[in-house]
């Protein structure tokens, strides 16, 4: 256990991708440890005096407020970071950005548009940089459902996720997250808006060794047949708004609704990382129903970036 955990001392996360089974397993066993510190009033100051620098570029309820409460929870103090209010907004770079940030802060969280960001931020940044979300990828979104269905269910490997609707971070993510634990994935999505064959690709190559099955289809009946976890997403992202009523149309036989749940497990539970828009990509009697865990999932931010947190930025 020491051994894993020395190794995640100071690293980044900038995607799942980048960890090993086990070093995913220790932070969703880590993440219920501190769960339970919190449920029985535990002090848990893994972080005392530390400072986590956060960048935002993208809007946030979830992403703020859990990390901003998360870094109070383990006695450290969390900086928020508009890029209006940074130099970013003036052309100062990314690089030099991170490497001023290096010698005030314990760490830093960025959630931002382009993935080479990040990347970049983390090349330069002598702390560690996390990935709250990108265009591409949302790997703390994604721990946080993996500790849900682990609660939920008791496992991970061997379990049947579908995903339908876009292609997107979240999707990506979840390709990755389910590879890596043994978890079989079937995602359901529009011609035009599959996710990308190279995510797709790297996911197969990581469920190769940990016996996951990665299926990808067109056919949301498919996807969801069997599932013991049925997760969705908006059709519209952040950055898409301009998309919307095109993308209304396109997805409309991806809504994931009764008659489509009812293709899943009798025991199936419902995941999506919210906000949510009842009537389009899920309607109101699945997201509302008691198949639903999305608010179990929502708090599970919480704790799997307490984890995280205090897991990279230990001294």
């Amino acid at each position: 256990m020491n051994s894993v955990k020395d190794n995640l001392k100071g690293r980044d996360l900038l995607s799942l991708h980048d960890f090993t089974p086990g070093e995913i397993q220790f932070i969703l066993d880590y993440a219920a440890d501190l769960k339970q510190k919190q449920k029985n009033g535990e002090p848990h100051e893994l972080l005392k005096g530390l400072t986590l620098a956060m960048i935002f570029q993208k809007s946030s309820t979830r992403t703020r407020v859990s990390f901003e409460v998360g870094m109070y929870q383990l006695g450290g103090h969390a900086l928020y970071l508009n890029a209006n209010d940074l130099q970013l907004g003036r052309g100062e770079s990314i690089a030099d950005t991170g490497r001023v940030l290096g010698r005030y802060a314990d760490g830093i969280m960025i959630r931002t548009f382009a993935q080479g960001d990040v990347e970049e931020l983390a090349e330069c940044a002598s702390i560690p940089v996390i990935n709250g979300l990108t265009d591409l990828l949302h790997p703390c979104q994604i721990l946080a459902d993996l500790l849900t269905v682990q609660e939920h269910k008791g496992r991970l490997a061997g379990l049947k996720l579908a995903y339908v609707g876009d292609g997107n971070n979240v999707c990506h993510s979840l390709l990755y997250g389910c590879a890596k634990t043994g978890m079989h994935i079937s995602v359901a999505s529009p011609e035009g808006f599959l996710p990308r064959e190279e995510i797709v690709a790297t996911a197969r190559y990581d469920a190769a060794a940990t016996g996951a099955e990665v299926t990808v289809t067109t056919d949301p009946a498919e996807a969801v047949s069997g599932a013991d976890v049925v997760v969705t997403d908006v059709w519209a992202s952040m950055g898409q708004e301009s998309e919307q009523q095109a993308r209304m149309r396109v997805f409309a036989p991806y809504q994931v609704n009764e008659q489509l749940v009812a293709k899943a497990a009798s025991d199936y539970i419902f995941l999506h990382c919210l906000p949510a828009h009842r009537g389009e990509e899920v309607a109101a009697e699945v997201i509302d129903g008691p198949h639903s865990v999305v608010f179990d999932e929502a708090e599970n931010r919480l704790h799997a970036q307490k984890a995280v947190l205090s897991l990279l930025m230990a001294k």
